[in-house]
Formats: C-alpha cells, sequence, structure tokens
C-alpha cells in the first residue's frame, strides 16, 4: 500500500435545518433520508468547498443544529437542539407510518366495534321508547322534563367518560376497562327490570348504563384510528351501521316484549341482546400500536391554545349535542300528542335509527373522497331544517317522513363527527383528543332533553322546542365550516 496516500477521515453528516420563526414548519417532522442527502450534498458541494462563507441567513430563519449518528442496526438517530426519537419511538412511528387500512384483522375490528356501537349508542338511541312508555305507565306522575333526565343523564355518561377511557387508552390499557364496562352494561340492563321508583331508574338507566356504555363506546371507535388511515371513513361508516340496527331493532324488540312478556322479562332479553352483541368485541377488538406517554395530563387544555380549529371544532360539538337527540327523543310522544296511535308511533324511533342506517353507510362511501367535514356540515345544516318542520308533522304519513329524512341527515353526523378530530392531531394523542370532544359534547347531551322538555310544558306544545333545537344545530353547522376555513386557510377546499 502506498505510504504517500492519507487515512480517509470521518464524514461529517452534521448539517442545520432551517425553519420560520412565525410557525410550524409541518415537513420538517417528516425529514426523509433522501432530504439528508440533498443537504449533504449542499454542504459538501465544490462552490461550497471555495466559499465557505455562504449567503447570509434570512433574520427570520431559526437554525436548528442537527447531527447523524448511525446506530447498530443501521438507522440514523438525529440529535442536536432539537428533540430526539428513541428507537422504539421510530418503530413505533413506522407502525403508524405502515397503516394495515384492510386485511382479515383489520376489518375483524371493523366487526368488533359494530357490535359494540349496537350495544352502546345502538341502546342508548332507543331512550325514545322508553321515555314514551315511562310517561304513559310507570313514571306518568312525572313531567316530560324530570324524566328526559333519565336519558340526558346516560347521553351525558356516553360520551363523558372518554376523557378518563381515552387517556387510559394512548397508555395502552385498553382491554380490561372495556370488559369491565361490558359486565356493568349487562348487569344494569338486568336491574332497570326490577326498577319501581324514580331514582332507582336514575341509578340504574341513567348513571350506571350511561357510564358502562360510555368506557365501550369511545375507546372502540379510537381503536379504528390504529387500523386504518386512507380507508377510515369506510370503517367508520361500517362501523355506524351497528349502532342504526341496534337503533332499529331494540325499539321494536321492547315494545313487542313488554305486552307479551312484561317489562320485567323484557329488559332481561335485552340484557341477554347485549350480552351476546358485547361478547364479539371483547375478542376481536386489540390495539396496534405500542402505547406512548403524551403529556397534558387527562385533558389537555394545550391543545386549545396550540390549535384554533380543534378549539372551535369542540364548540361546534356542544351546541350539535345540544339539539341533535331533541326529535328522537320525543317524535315518539309528539306524535301520541296529535292523535296517532300509539301502536305506530314507537315505530317512528325504529324509522329513524333505520334511515340513520343509509346516511352512516353513505358516509363511509363519500367522506374520504370530499372531505369529513364538506359532507357533515351541510348535512348538519339539513337536519336543522328538518327540526325546524318536525313540530309541524301532525299525521302518521308526515312524521314518517320526518323520520326517515331525519334520521338519514342525523345518521351522517353521527357517522362523521369523529373523523375530523383524527386529522386535527398526532395519532399518538388520539384517545385523549376523541375523549376530550366527546366529553365537551356530553355536556350539551347532558341539557338537551331536559330543555326541550322544560320548553314543551312551558309552551303547551312542540314549536318552541323545534325552534331551539333546529337553531342548535344550524349554529354546529357554522362551526364546523368555520373549522374547516382555520384548518385549510381558504372557504373551500376537501377537508
Amino acid at each position: 500500500m502506498d505510504s504517500n496516500l492519507q487515512q480517509p477521515q470521518a464524514e461529517d453528516f452534521s448539517f442545520e435545518l432551517t425553519a420560520p420563526r412565525n410557525g410550524f414548519d409541518f415537513d420538517a417532522t417528516n425529514t426523509s433520508m433522501s432530504d439528508v442527502e440533498d443537504k449533504y450534498m449542499e454542504k459538501h458541494s465544490p462552490s461550497d468547498l471555495k466559499d465557505t462563507k455562504g449567503s447570509p441567513r434570512s433574520v427570520q430563519e431559526k437554525v436548528i443544529s442537527v447531527q447523524l449518528q448511525q446506530l447498530p442496526d443501521g438507522l440514523s438517530q438525529s440529535t442536536g437542539s432539537g428533540s430526539s426519537q428513541s428507537a422504539t419511538e421510530m418503530g413505533g412511528r413506522d407502525l403508524e407510518l405502515d397503516c394495515p387500512d384492510g386485511g382479515l384483522r383489520a376489518w375483524l375490528v371493523v366487526l368488533g366495534t359494530a357490535f359494540s356501537t349496537l350495544a352502546s349508542l345502538g341502546y342508548m338511541t332507543s331512550w325514545g321508547v322508553f321515555q314514551s312508555y315511562y310517561e304513559q305507565t310507570l313514571l306518568k306522575d312525572y313531567t316530560p322534563s324530570s324524566i328526559a333526565w333519565i336519558g340526558s343523564l346516560q347521553l351525558c355518561l356516553v360520551f363523558l367518560p372518554g376523557l378518563v377511557s381515552g387517556r387510559l387508552f394512548d397508555l395502552g390499557i385498553f382491554k380490561l376497562p372495556f370488559v369491565a364496562a361490558s359486565a356493568l352494561l349487562v348487569t344494569a340492563t338486568f336491574l332497570v327490570g326490577e326498577c319501581t321508583q324514580y331514582w332507582q331508574f336514575v341509578l340504574c338507566q341513567g348513571l350506571a348504563t350511561g357510564l358502562g356504555v360510555g368506557m365501550i363506546f369511545g375507546p372502540s371507535l379510537s381503536v379504528l384510528g390504529h387500523w386504518f388511515k386512507r380507508k377510515r371513513g369506510a370503517a367508520m361508516g361500517l362501523t355506524a351501521v351497528g349502532s342504526s340496527v341496534g337503533g332499529t331493532v331494540l325499539p321494536i324488540a321492547t315494545r313487542k316484549l313488554i305486552p307479551a312478556v312484561g317489562f320485567t322479562w323484557t329488559m332481561r332479553i335485552l340484557a341477554f341482546i347485549l350480552l351476546f352483541s358485547l361478547s364479539v368485541p371483547c375478542f376481536t377488538l386489540a390495539r396496534r400500536l405500542p402505547p406512548k406517554t403524551v403529556s397534558g395530563g387527562l385533558f389537555n387544555f394545550r391543545a386549545f391554545r396550540d390549535s384554533p380549529p380543534f378549539t372551535v371544532y369542540c364548540t361546534g360539538v356542544v351546541f350539535l349535542f345540544l339539539g341533535l337527540f331533541t326529535v328522537l327523543t320525543y317524535i315518539d310522544i309528539s306524535a301520541v300528542t296529535n292523535g296517532v296511535s300509539p301502536n305506530y308511533t314507537f315505530y317512528l324511533v325504529s324509522i329513524t335509527n333505520a334511515s340513520s342506517t343509509v346516511g352512516r353507510i353513505v358516509t363511509g362511501l363519500v367522506v374520504d373522497k370530499s372531505g369529513a367535514i364538506n359532507f357533515i356540515a351541510p348535512t348538519t345544516f339539513l337536519a336543522g331544517i328538518i327540526t325546524f318542520a318536525w313540530p309541524f308533522a301532525t299525521s302518521g304519513s308526515s312524521l314518517t317522513a320526518i323520520a326517515v329524512l331525519y334520521g338519514f341527515t342525523s345518521g351522517t353526523v353521527i357517522s362523521g363527527l369523529v373523523i375530523p378530530v383524527f386529522l386535527l392531531g398526532d395519532v399518538s394523542d388520539i384517545g385523549r383528543r376523541t375523549g376530550m370532544v366527546m366529553s365537551l359534547g356530553a355536556l350539551g347531551g347532558l341539557f338537551g332533553a331536559p330543555i326541550s322538555g322544560a320548553i314543551n310544558k312551558a309552551s303547551g306544545g312542540f314549536e318552541d322546542v323545534g325552534c331551539f333545537a333546529g337553531s342548535m344545530l344550524i349554529i354546529a353547522g357554522i362551526f364546523m365550516l368555520a373549522t374547516r376555513h382555520l384548518v385549510l386557510g381558504k372557504f373551500s377546499g376537501k377537508f
């Protein structure tokens, strides 16, 4: 070997990234190896060897020094004044990028989530039948507003536990709370059949049922975010079919079984249906991504500060829940007060939920191409208009038309409601963000139906009720459009 040859020196792979001081450079978080090579060639180009001073940097740029180290397994790890990632975190990010978007295991998750929504949201949306039945029989001495508190407490607790369940989900704790909540829901349904006093219904059908449903519904939706990305809308649409089936079958079963076997055995049969339905997700649902510790606590107030679109969207969800479930709660009893036969009126709840099935399927097929808000904002406006018209429908045929139209539009909103939440932050925080949105929406759900009941008692009719609930939906649609504008910076575009 020629002794005059010099030993090759270690190549310097260090370089500097620049980011604007007045904003966050999204592309900087996705620096690929080709970007690294480009930076290296720019640094070591012949022109740089001749002129090491370079051009002066803009005063608006922030310099971040980055050095690359070669790990034993061939992975490059960046260190410097920016944040560093461990190999485990990088592996988790690889799993996020490598989303299955299909396959047997992923579709089994969809199947399990559909059954979980059947037993949770589907059961909850059957409340209108119980509202009407209690007003006429078991709790006829109580006002509609008082009885509505049972359903509204149930609705509130469907979404309020999302704060806890979402945080537990992000930390990797999923299956044990899910199984425990399933046991609570089945037990509470058995106990409802034994209730005779108002406070007993509040505890069993309001508090216990709501908590059980809440610990099931939110985490089961978050699981989909681990298995689907490009086809997330389709997966959400198929999942929402489960709640529509439950909301269609359970009200009819309830009203048909009560005259045949009595209220107690009706609730026992419903409990066995829920037991079977919840056994499917207990076996099929599973997380895919490793748990991640994210800062901010149960309720991440920093998310509101850092993301104005997220803040605006959460506000819109509160208004949405103030009005969305009013028609579903009172359409049965409003038909009775207008002289429609009680033997038909209970079908209106099932018709509404059956029609929502179509809306949810259509949402799944459309939102991946159009954008979630581009689709659910217009249907939210339509739901508001139909709510305005509902009190003026006084015959069986006109109320059936209202049930069909409202079921479709509300179904699209329910199916696509969570999808923008997935897009307004990182997937590692998906459980907590979902929980935050649902918990804030729960506040609207808690007060919406009782306010409508109080308005009904004060006015003696449902015209003012429809005006209140319809206005809430119109305002919610406006906030959705404002969210899109904040994200895109313009009034049109896919989101």
